[in-house]
């Protein structure tokens, strides 16, 4: 069996492992990767962000396509099946893995594609590559290996009609009716992707409003706008019993409700991937969830270990795992460019958009907080009506008194492009970091950016009413 020395060995080349090779790679160290699937990217670029978002961009062309009146010139409204969409996201994938092959081959990363297991807390196994068994030792190991969909073992992932957003990727037809059982962030985005495509889909939430961690307004748009494209939403609700035959999938609600539908697609949380590790080895241990325990600088309990992304919990979020990535890299080479990833704007790619960073209305009255809200609409600016991306809104929220930003909150066309504008003013020091800001920039006509000054002006008109 071969052994190879290396400084660091990271678990895992989706955002988060990509982020600490290539930061400990920048700074001189030699570094391992340790890959399961056949290709670098992670569940990030193969099963998860990049699939689903090339998806949804596809399928909201197909939306504009048949929607827009000018299109009628052209041709008849058109009819797209999900694997043919999901073709064009192949392509995107592809392009994803290519790129990153050339990150890791560049910064002179080894990648070595199989099993990683602990032998002890310097000593990482890699079964099953392509020159047979494989000996890795390092000071410093990143887990990075991600996660994947919880599958409960009383719901049967074999049946050809049930599905979790891993396998969906699968489907080789499009069916007509969709049960889609979870309304979390994944759940609510392939309602929107099927929706779009004429499928007729029933989301079953387990609580009383879809994503209570945003802004309620904005999570208020997101329902009024999942049930205008035809999306039965189902609060507080939990299945029974979720049987598939050669026709359909049946759930069985425990409030006695039946529904049926031509296949299931379960997106009901995700467990980490460390069940395959053998962390007793090193005197770990993940929690119920699969996820495992670090401190403020990304450290696990066992010196020398780190751990980083989905496999940590929260956000779970591409962008800040690649950010955890790094911060991990930088304190494991002991550099001055630490930093704790707390302030992350959610991203949710959704059928409009959804995009916000800072505090919502409902926490800042908790808080006793004295704010006020300044909006723009989409349907009143230019830009929007220029694109025919006439729905959503900007809202920022801002102390009273000092002006200050607390929340920026949109919901739109293009919302998770515009929430960064307000994110670099909201992070200034001092009185930069107000809505005269907004007021006191020109920006470009007819732009999505104007909304900022839009909702300056109609916020700041609200205090000066007083």
């Amino acid at each position: 069996m071969a052994v190879y020395d290396y400084d660091v060995i990271v678990i895992g080349s989706g955002p988060a492992g990509e982020g600490a090779a290539m930061n400990a790679a920048k700074h001189g160290k030699r570094v391992a990767v340790v890959e399961e699937q056949s290709s670098v990217g992670g569940n990030c670029t193969h099963k998860g962000t990049i699939p689903s978002k090339a998806l949804r961009h596809s399928v909201r062309q197909i939306i504009e396509f048949n929607t827009n009146p000018m299109f009628r010139d052209i041709g008849e409204p058109r009819w797209f099946s999900f694997p043919r969409v999901l073709s064009r996201a192949e392509k995107v994938m592809s392009n994803q893995v290519m790129l990153r092959t050339n990150f890791y081959a560049r910064n002179r990363c080894d990648v070595f594609f199989g099993s990683a297991e602990f032998a002890d807390a310097n000593t990482v196994m890699v079964t099953g590559t392509v020159k047979g068994d494989e000996t890795l030792r390092a000071k410093n190991v990143v887990i990075a290996s991600g996660s994947r969909p919880y599958c409960p073992a009383d719901v049967d992932f074999t049946h050809p009609r049930i599905y979790n957003s891993d396998t969906i990727l699968k489907l080789n037809h499009t069916p007509r009716t969709l049960i889609i059982y979870g309304a979390g962030v994944i759940g609510c985005e392939y309602a929107s992707i099927f929706s779009g495509l004429g499928v007729k889909v029933d989301l079953i939430d387990n609580r009383d409003r879809l994503l209570s961690f945003l802004d309620g307004e904005i999570s208020d748009a997101l329902s009024y706008h999942l049930r205008n494209n035809a999306v039965k939403i189902r609060h507080n609700e939990e299945y029974e019993a979720i049987t598939g035959d050669t026709h359909g999938v049946t759930m069985t609600l425990k409030s006695g409700k039946k529904i049926r539908a031509d296949a299931f697609l379960w997106c009901n949380g995700r467990t980490g991937n460390t069940d395959k590790i053998k962390l007793g080895n090193i005197g770990l241990e993940a929690n119920s969830r699969g996820q495992l325990n670090v401190d403020d600088h990304y450290r696990t309990s066992v010196e020398g270990i780190y751990a980083v992304g989905d496999v940590i919990g929260w956000p779970s979020l591409a962008s800040a795992a690649l950010d955890q990535g790094r911060a991990a890299a930088a304190d494991l080479l002991k550099t001055d460019d630490f930093r704790y990833i707390n302030e992350v704007p959610t991203g949710i790619y959704t059928i409009p958009e959804i995009s916000s960073i800072g505090k919502t209305e409902e926490e800042l009255t908790a808080e006793c907080v004295p704010y006020e809200a300044g909006q723009a609409f989409f349907k009143d600016t230019a830009r929007a009506q220029i694109s025919g991306q006439p729905v959503g809104m900007l809202k920022l929220l801002f102390h009273r008194e000092t002006l200050q930003i607390l929340g920026i909150h949109c919901f739109g066309d293009q919302a998770s492009e515009i929430v960064h504008i307000g994110q670099a003013i909201m992070h200034q020091q001092g009185e930069a970091n107000t809505i005269k800001y907004f007021i006191n920039t020109t920006f470009n006509y007819p732009t999505m950016a104007e909304a900022y000054r839009v909702a300056a002006i109609a916020g700041l008109n609200r205090v000066a009413n007083l």
